[in-house]
């Protein structure tokens, strides 16, 4: 059996826990993430902790019974801590700012960049170059902070771009004469 499908859940507390037949349902004081998993997968939970664990020997079932258990795990942070993604805008004249439900950016191109806020997600500017997005579902948070940098990613000569707050970029030599 799969390493990771074995290691339990701990529920904290504030955190309830329903499941329906395959369908797993995680409320906390963040909101509620919903989960359907694989039928191949069998889910066990006690007031305390969920076990996934494989209905047969099969690779495929282990693999689902591991992909289930990060999931799963990754919803109970969510909905106790939540999930944020910091990104940083680098160039002269790149700003952000959020305005309603739009993320409004200028990144040197000749038209400003209006980005629509997904449902479920927050985003705030502290400052005009920094980006914080929040949410409860990590693959979410993830996603969307992936498409604002896909609008100006980081350029390897000089390092303008949006870029994530942690993010290394080797810069390349520029030619010389």
């Amino acid at each position: 059996m799969s390493r990771v499908a074995k290691l339990p859940i701990k529920i904290p507390t504030g955190v309830s826990v329903t499941v329906e037949k395959q369908e797993i349902s995680i409320k906390g004081g963040k909101g509620l993430l919903r989960c359907l998993v694989h039928p191949q997968v069998s889910i066990d939970h006690d007031k305390d902790e969920i076990r996934l664990s494989p209905k047969d020997l099969e690779s495929l079932s282990d693999m689902q019974a591991a992909t289930a258990r990060a999931v799963i795990n990754n919803f109970v942070i969510g909905v106790s801590e939540g999930f944020s993604i910091k990104l940083i805008l680098v160039g002269v004249g790149y700003r952000a700012q959020v305005q309603g439900k739009k993320l409004n950016m200028t990144l040197g191109f000749s038209h400003p960049i209006n980005y629509d806020i997904p449902e479920g997600i927050a985003i705030e500017t502290p400052s005009q170059t920094e980006i914080i997005v929040k949410g409860i579902d990590k693959q979410l948070v993830g996603q969307v902070a992936s498409n604002i940098r896909a609008y100006r990613p980081p350029e390897p000569y000089k390092g303008k771009g949006v870029r994530y707050e942690k993010e290394i970029i080797i810069l390349k030599e520029t030619k010389k004469k």
